[in-house]
């Protein structure tokens, strides 16, 4: 199955919904290393998705409603974003595909409201699972 290839500066879109806790996301961006290039870009190859980091992301869940923050990350990508035959020198390339599975992990822990005097309950959960998708500049050219 074909899809567009990923290039230089694509988007990455994370869904706000990390199985409990529900973060303010901000997109990430690509970084291509790929040697061959798309309209002047560099295409992502398997890898590049590693790179991509959101630092700064405000988050609480339904336990923790004091604001906490944390790091938006891909895990994983499904098995439609790598090519299996499109390459850039001798790594698969990207490809928009379907959905990711993404992490956000916890830097400053969201905190529960204490019943009564004494201090906060900070969250002890340090990552959570998420997903997300590409958006790409490239419209035209598919790998597969």
């Amino acid at each position: 199955m074909s899809d567009l290839i990923l290039v230089n500066d694509d988007l990455v879109q994370f869904n706000p919904a990390f199985g409990l806790a529900m973060v303010v996301v901000r997109p990430g961006r690509l970084s291509g290393s790929g040697p061959g290039t798309l309209n002047g870009k560099k295409i992502c190859v398997d890898g590049d998705q590693n790179q991509v980091s959101v630092p700064g992301c405000v988050y609480t869940t339904p336990v923790y409603s004091i604001p906490g923050t944390g790091t938006l990350k891909i895990d994983s990508l499904a098995a439609d974003q790598i090519a299996t035959k499109t390459r850039s020198g001798a790594k698969p390339a990207l490809l928009k595909g379907n959905s990711f599975i993404a992490k956000f992990e916890v830097q400053s822990p969201a905190q529960q409201p204490p019943p009564g005097p004494g201090s906060p309950v900070p969250d002890s959960t340090l990552q959570y699972p998420g997903s997300g998708s590409f958006m790409t500049v490239n419209q035209t050219v598919r790998g597969t």
